[in-house]
């Protein structure tokens, strides 16, 4: 992969944690408070240059979910390559308490994929395959 171009104002770089981890770490640049049931884009202070070909996908923290119930909500949240501005994370309470992010905190990570632009060409039939045109829960649960 070509090198990603980081602009950060403010926080830390982005870190992954271990040499496995697949996503870097993102932290909050400022204080939000999130009531229970609601949402909010958080900014990071990020600024990012992908190379093409490649996009940033957002994702939850496992442990900020699980310990505390705070998600991504459009997650993966997807950071093409020709953005340029600050990459901003919406965060969601899925609790029934207020949840406080202070800047600084690990809120979500963040995995550079390749990804690809299809040829999309109009066809009046498709193919038959064996699943055919089942939907959510067709192929058992």
């Amino acid at each position: 992969m070509n090198k990603v171009i980081v602009n950060y104002r403010g926080v830390n770089a982005p870190a992954y944690q271990t040499e496995g981890s697949a996503g870097c770490d993102l932290v909050a640049a400022e204080d939000v408070e999130l009531a229970p049931g609601k949402w909010a884009a958080v900014g990071t202070g990020l600024f990012l240059e992908i190379p093409t070909g490649y996009a940033g996908y957002v994702c939850p923290r496992s442990g900020l979910a699980l310990k505390s119930g705070i998600s991504v909500l459009n997650s993966p949240g997807i950071i093409d390559s020709d953005y340029r501005g600050e990459v901003k994370v919406i965060l969601v309470n899925h609790t029934d308490l207020r949840y406080k992010v202070k800047g600084g905190d690990r809120i979500a990570q963040l995995l550079f994929v390749p990804v690809i632009q299809a040829v999309l060409r109009s066809s009046e039939e498709l193919s038959n395959t064996t699943r055919g045109s089942g939907g959510f829960g067709s192929t058992g649960y």
